[in-house]
């Protein structure tokens, strides 16, 4: 099987400069700091764009995402395993709460077939994803600048993502950065549900 081509890019806020160029490093990512506070929103569609620019497919990750041991090779087989789908690295508790109930009742579904993945309709996280590469044009140009991060980018996408049960990166559930457009306080836990 041909080895699949892939580049990493980090979104990271200003006052998480350390943390993000860390994590860059780390992975050889590219890496776009919102220095002036425009927002997640914002920055994410900048990851979006500068991947529509890239010969191969993009994987973004936020500065406070953790990858697991042996991240890139694992990686690489969810690539391979589904390259016209939107894939999600991080399946996260506490946040959204809506959805935790559901993705509970899915993970023991899956266990109960030996499955490795659930299917969601919509990315619910913006921790760590990667888009087909197929769908990065339509995606900026129905992409909505009035949701938060991660709803912006699966509503733009609009199909299906693919969520290993095991997470390849956990959530650092630092202090929010973010002004959400619901005023609501983040105070739930925000880890991964399970880590590869």
């Amino acid at each position: 099987m041909m080895q699949t081509d892939f580049k990493f890019v980090v979104v990271g806020h200003q006052s998480r400069l350390a943390t993000a160029a860390l994590l860059s490093d780390e992975l050889g990512a590219h890496l776009l700091i919102d220095e002036w506070n425009h927002g997640a929103n914002w920055n994410h569609r900048r990851a979006i764009e500068w991947a529509a620019e890239q010969p191969c497919r993009v994987v973004v990750l936020e500065d406070d995402a953790l990858p697991v041991q042996g991240f890139t090779d694992k990686v690489t087989d969810w690539l391979e395993r589904f390259p016209d789908d939107m894939l999600s690295f991080y399946l996260g508790t506490g946040r959204p709460p809506q959805y935790q109930k559901e993705i509970a009742g899915m993970l023991v579904d899956a266990d109960r077939v030996c499955g490795d993945h659930i299917v969601l309709s919509k990315l619910i996280h913006g921790v760590c994803y990667s888009p087909p590469r197929g769908s990065l044009v339509r995606m900026l140009s129905t992409w909505n600048k009035t949701l938060a991060a991660d709803y912006a980018v699966g509503e733009a996408f609009g199909g299906r993502v693919i969520y290993p049960c095991y997470s390849l990166v956990d959530h650092a559930d630092l202090q929010t950065v973010e002004r959400h457009p619901d005023n609501e306080p983040r105070t739930e836990r925000r880890r991964a549900w399970r880590l590869a």
